[in-house]
């Protein structure tokens, strides 16, 4: 079993994490130049800066991607902080306010996770729980790292760090969200299918969903938005895991009948979409 909330709270700051001041249009190509700057100073390269902004852009997000979790000096996160919320912001906040709330409290809301406002969204993690090292690579786990910034992997480490092993399937844990819309990001392992589906994939899956839940709980939150666990690369028929998912979350919701607590189920690709919307529908 890995450690509780109780068990690794302490390892990390769970405070709200303060919102920077927003840039100036101009401001953010010399921002984007100090980050890549001291990304390629830690790697031992010296820095150009003949390439486009967005190639510029690009570039520090792949470092980041790739790079282990290691201190970061104030004065680079203060850039950093400013430089991703104000990217956070133009990319468009989405309040739940904006999204229909259904039957128990249960929406469905198709789009990048990253933009949501909810107290809490779920990261589908790996085992080793640090994010994806692949630059650039479009998986929901790097997508939110690359997003939240560097102090996402380092909240991470630390956390593994104290459990001393990897994450296991079907449990949770909890960081800030740091420059993302929503004030926390809970990390969770689904199951990694080879040749079929086995019972255990199908609890570890279930596990997924309740761990964050009670997890939500615990920690107070008013919401919480589920991305599709496990139907990436981890090869989940889709189907299949939104039956459990949405079984799991109301079997959860049904037992705690005074639980405020409002769910969203996130989706990225129209057939998911689809599949929920289909189910959501006969609640």
């Amino acid at each position: 079993m890995g450690l509780s909330l109780r068990e690794y709270r302490d390892r990390i700051d769970l405070t709200p994490y303060p919102r920077p001041a927003l840039m100036r249009a101009e401001e953010k190509g010399g921002a984007c130049e100090k980050l890549l700057r001291f990304l390629l100073r830690e790697r031992g390269m010296i820095a150009a800066f003949s390439a486009s902004y967005e190639k510029k852009r690009a570039l520090v997000r792949g470092y980041m991607n790739e790079r282990p979790p290691l201190p970061v000096p104030e004065e680079i996160l203060a850039v950093q902080d400013s430089l991703f919320w104000t990217e956070t912001v133009e990319r468009g906040i989405v309040e739940l306010s904006e999204i229909p709330e259904g039957k128990y409290g249960i929406s469905l809301w198709q789009g990048d996770i990253s933009r949501l406002a909810a107290d809490g969204i779920v990261n589908a993690a790996n085992k080793a729980m640090l994010g994806c090292f692949l630059a650039g690579h479009a998986c929901i786990d790097n997508v939110i790292h690359s997003f939240a910034g560097m102090q996402l992997r380092d909240d991470c480490a630390k956390i593994i760090a104290a459990q001393g092993q990897e994450e296991e399937e079907g449990e949770a844990k909890v960081t800030r969200a740091y420059n993302l819309p929503s004030k926390y990001v809970l990390h969770t392992v689904g199951p990694m299918i080879g040749r079929g589906v086995k019972e255990s994939d199908k609890a570890a899956l279930r596990s997924c969903y309740v761990s964050c839940l009670n997890l939500a709980e615990e920690l107070g939150l008013n919401s919480l938005a589920f991305c599709c666990i496990s139907t990436g690369v981890f090869n989940f028929p889709h189907a299949e895991a939104a039956e459990i998912a949405a079984g799991a979350v109301l079997n959860w919701k049904m037992r705690r009948p005074e639980s405020k607590l409002r769910i969203v189920f996130n989706t990225f690709l129209p057939r998911d979409t689809e599949i929920y919307s289909n189910i959501l529908k006969m609640i």
